[in-house]
């Protein structure tokens, strides 16, 4: 099998092909390895790799519903026992940090059989959109290498937009993997609070609003990875029910006709594209012409509100990173990036009675949404306010760096974030991605599909929010877009 065949699987077209022994695991794994060694050099997508272990473990007999298919880590809470992760922080790429245990969603991928040779790259700690870490440098979009791949999960999302993988590791607290889903041209599915595990370092992330998934190609992927991993590890707060049979089988069943809301205005009042509103508009139609009803409405939801409440909460839980890897790992300022600094600065100024505050506001977003399922079945949206930022485009403005400096070193941060400034600093920090945050928050479940490419070729994906645990109504209604319009014959414009 050469390249040209081999990109045209998914993961289950692979792992059917091996199973059938038309092809070995290790010649799936090599093809892979030649892909990544002729594209990273220009995508930076995998910072980490472990081909020695891959090569090994391919030329062994590991039966599973991947048998034998290349697979990537993100390198954020996905470690793989003996090898070095880093979490995109200098803290601990300078400190050669080896995981000396798998995560638990690791382990339950690696029992499905795949073939798992290299960590992807992701921005320090996952804080930010874009994937630009000073411990790795920029992650490059494969459709425009001039652009990012967005974030938090840009590496995973960047190598499979390129073929190197048909899916990736990916997680997501903040839209960290529908972002980068809609700059990549992929699929991406953010699964409900609780659906996936994070043992055994901890219970939960950001009090489950950030979740563990993948990004892929076929929607089919997405559901049988999530038949893979779904349910509570031994370390979980509480258990999600489980679903009505298998994922990959729901898909096979057509969906009813939808009542799906849709919106394109911004929720914090910043600038939405002509792009991301042409491609809902476009998303709108297409739902009509298969007999679903589109209505333009959204929840009554604060947005502003919402986002600062998201924005306090993700700076607070910097803050205690930051300060855990000085505990744990003797890590210094200096091995922490600015923006983190700054964020993490703020976080820690938040008091716990602002802290306890914002979490009871979650409840009263998730009351709201809630009420608006009583009258539509789904939520229409951008994943992203634009097609992905330029490498660069998204960063600190020069001019602020000396100020940002001169009030972290008198510990003085927190006053760029008093009165009116915290309104500021939102609509900085979101103006890119303002969509996303309302899923993390209440817990539910939300994909991005790839339906909308600009005449420069670049990707913008359409968001879909669900009620709470039907992923099976967002899969169902994927692969229903996916045999109307197949996203695949985009792929003959990629860059790499």
């Amino acid at each position: 099998m050469n390249y040209s065949e081999y990109s045209q699987y998914d993961g289950i077209g692979l792992s059917n092909l091996v199973q059938k022994k038309h092809i070995q695991a290790h010649e799936l794994l090599e093809i892979a390895i030649r892909r990544s060694e002729e594209v990273n050099p220009q995508l930076n997508a995998i910072v980490i790799s472990m081909h020695d272990q891959a090569l090994s473990r391919a030329k062994q007999q590991h039966p599973g519903q991947f048998s034998g298919v290349p697979f990537l880590l993100k390198d954020l809470h996905q470690e793989y026992a003996g090898v070095a992760t880093s979490y995109g922080s200098n803290s601990l790429k300078r400190n050669a940090y080896i995981a000396t245990q798998h995560a638990e969603i690791v382990n339950r991928w690696e029992k499905t059989g795949l073939s798992i040779f290299g960590l992807t790259n992701s921005p320090e700690f996952g804080i930010k959109g874009i994937t630009e870490p000073a411990a790795w440098g920029s992650c490059h979009n494969p459709w425009n290498l001039s652009h990012n791949s967005g974030g938090s999960s840009g590496g995973s999302a960047a190598a499979v937009a390129a073929g190197i993988v048909p899916f990736a590791g990916a997680s997501d607290g903040g839209g960290s993997i529908r972002i980068p889903a809609s700059y990549c041209g992929l699929f991406g599915l953010k699964p409900s609070r609780g659906r996936t595990p994070w043992g055994p370092n901890i219970s939960e992330a950001m009090h489950g609003a950030a979740m563990q998934h993948v990004l892929t190609k076929s929607v089919r992927d997405s559901a049988a990875m999530l038949d893979a991993t779904h349910g509570a590890d031994t370390h979980a707060l509480f258990k999600i029910q489980a679903p009505q049979g298998r994922y990959l089988d729901q898909i096979q069943h057509t969906v009813k006709p939808l009542k799906i809301a849709f919106c394109t205005q911004s929720p914090i009042g910043t600038k939405v594209s002509k792009d991301a509103i042409n491609a809902i508009q476009h998303t709108a139609k297409l739902l009509e012409s298969l007999g679903h009803t589109v209505v333009e409405a959204a929840p009554a939801i604060d947005g502003m509100a919402l986002a600062k409440d998201f924005i306090r909460t993700w700076f607070s839980q910097c803050a205690y990173t930051v300060q855990q890897f000085k505990l744990q790992f003797g890590a210094k300022n200096q091995d922490f990036e600015l923006d983190t600094l700054a964020i993490a600065a703020l976080g820690a100024r938040t008091s716990a009675l602002d802290y306890i505050h914002n979490l009871n506001h979650w409840g009263q977003y998730t009351s709201q949404m809630n009420q608006f399922f009583n009258q539509y079945d789904l939520y229409l949206l951008p994943a992203t306010a634009s097609v992905a930022p330029k490498n660069g485009q998204v960063k600190t403005p020069r001019w602020q760096v000396p100020i940002i400096k001169g009030l972290l070193k008198i510990d003085q941060a927190h006053r760029l974030a008093q009165g009116h400034l915290i309104e500021q600093l939102i609509k900085t920090n979101l103006e890119w991605v303002p969509f996303t945050q309302l899923a993390n928050i209440t817990g539910l479940p939300a994909m991005s599909v790839p339906l909308y490419w600009n005449k420069a070729h670049m990707p913008l994906g359409s968001q879909f929010i669900a009620p709470f645990g039907r992923e099976d109504l967002l899969l169902q209604l994927a692969a229903q877009l996916e045999t109307a319009q197949p996203w695949m014959p985009q792929y003959r414009h990629i860059a790499v």
